[in-house]
């Protein structure tokens, strides 16, 4: 047994909507659905304005390996093809469609004839699977790791330590049959040693549901986690399962572990069952402006700003609207935009909870170094991003592990002076990145 858990920073769970099942919206009137909800090349337009489209038909064509396909989640037209700016600051290529409201599945979708590895590896990589914890890296890409023969341990990410959301605890008590079907496919076309689900100790029921259904099962355990953040982060939840310390610039599969969301595994049994790929997603919608919290299923393009009247709307004006929690989630320029593949949540503050707040200088009290997770001095970054001579700079950054930072936000969380410090570490990410390449 391991003597101590990484994550232990204290956030408030907020997990308002945990005992509320999914509702599914109705059709939108239109989807907006940009090729790039993923790591990786973004997927290349197959359709083209005027052309007919069903729930599950193929608009966007995986380009390269790290890659994911794109596919309608309405029945409808295309109207456009455009451009759309990513919180990133990129461009990448949308389609619009204007939804028909008949939900109507494309008569060619067929559930995928699987039989060996190969051929459930492809039938993964068709249904467009991404992370849908957040990262979005393509499943297919993971689970090639088989190939190599050096899976030992499945890591099922079950956490969910970011403020507020549950939509993978709805997954883990209302979908636990699909759960199961899934622990069988991995089980048939793996050949890991042990399946680990992670879950955190405040999601009592989950661990129950798992523990009851998996009883019989000597390949699977349920792992009991703190509800200290963030131990969703993938390496915190590989050591926390298993040991294993997964190097700098290394992979899981460096450790013989591929891991995989709770949700992404039980969308996978569903597409080995009915053969429809991924066009929709379980969000939360909570937050200090959003008037009736609750957990909806809404098909991916549809705009955040339509979610969040289907639910209710606002108490109060917001302040800022998110993709995902508090923590890690991504400030939106427009409630316009659309929900991606991997949108696990939109979290609207009202305007006093989203007041920036007065930074300080740092008073060096240390308490940054002792809540990050991954042992890092996030001073140490500040500092080093100061030096003005390049090969300096990028010399001090390397030596204090600067792409150890898992950017979960830990840092800025207790800071008492309020300095941007995971900002400041993405920058230094960047700028390490950069100084490298041209070096």
């Amino acid at each position: 047994m391991l003597s101590f858990k990484l994550g232990k920073t204290h956030v408030p769970h907020r997990k308002n909507t945990a005992g509320m099942q999914a509702v599914r919206m109705s059709a939108p009137n239109s989807v907006l659905i940009p090729m790039s909800q993923h790591i990786g090349a973004p997927a290349v337009v197959t359709v083209k304005p005027g052309d007919k489209v069903y729930v599950g038909t193929l608009i966007g064509e995986a380009q390269g390996y790290v890659s994911s396909p794109v596919h309608s989640s309405v029945s409808g037209v295309v109207k456009k093809i455009e451009r759309f700016l990513q919180s990133s600051g990129r461009k990448c290529d949308a389609v619009l469609i204007e939804s028909d409201g008949e939900m109507t599945i494309d008569p060619a979708i067929a559930p995928p004839k699987v039989t060996n590895f190969d051929e459930f590896s492809a039938a993964v990589r068709a249904s467009g699977l991404v992370g849908l914890g957040g990262a979005g890296f393509p499943t297919a890409v993971k689970l090639d790791a088989e190939k190599k023969g050096v899976v030992r341990k499945i890591i099922i990410n079950g956490a969910e330590c970011e403020p507020y959301i549950t939509s993978d605890t709805r997954t883990m008590l209302d979908d636990t049959d699909y759960i199961v079907k899934g622990i069988a496919l991995l089980e048939n076309y793996l050949s890991a040693e042990e399946i680990v689900f992670g879950i955190e100790k405040n999601k009592k029921e989950c661990i129950e549901k798992l523990r009851e259904v998996f009883s019989t099962d000597s390949k699977v355990r349920v792992d009991v986690m703190p509800d200290t953040y963030p131990q969703g982060a993938e390496k915190i939840l590989i050591y926390n399962t298993t040991g294993l310390v997964v190097p700098e610039g290394a992979l899981p599969a460096d450790v013989g572990c591929v891991v995989m969301n709770v949700t992404s595994l039980a969308f996978l049994a569903k597409y080995m069952e009915t053969g429809v790929p991924l066009v929709e997603k379980c969000l939360t919608v909570d937050g200090s402006a959003i008037k009736n919290p609750m957990n909806v299923i809404a098909p991916i393009g549809t705009s955040v700003e339509e979610i969040i009247s289907f639910t209710g709307g606002y108490s109060e004006e917001a302040g800022k609207v998110l993709y995902g929690g508090p923590m890690m989630g991504v400030s939106m320029y427009s409630t316009s935009d659309p929900i991606f593949k991997n949108t696990n949540a939109i979290v609207a503050m009202n305007k006093r909870d989203a007041a920036p707040k007065m930074q300080r200088a740092c008073i060096h009290c240390g308490r940054c170094v002792s809540a990050c997770p991954m042992g890092l001095n996030p001073t140490l970054f500040a500092k080093s991003m100061k030096v003005e001579d390049s090969a300096e700079r990028l010399d001090r950054l390397t030596e204090a592990k600067i792409n150890l930072c898992i950017e979960c936000g830990c840092c800025s969380f207790v800071c008492p002076s309020s300095r941007p410090l995971v900002e400041t570490n993405r920058l230094a990410k960047a700028d390490v990145r950069n100084l490298s390449a041209k070096k």
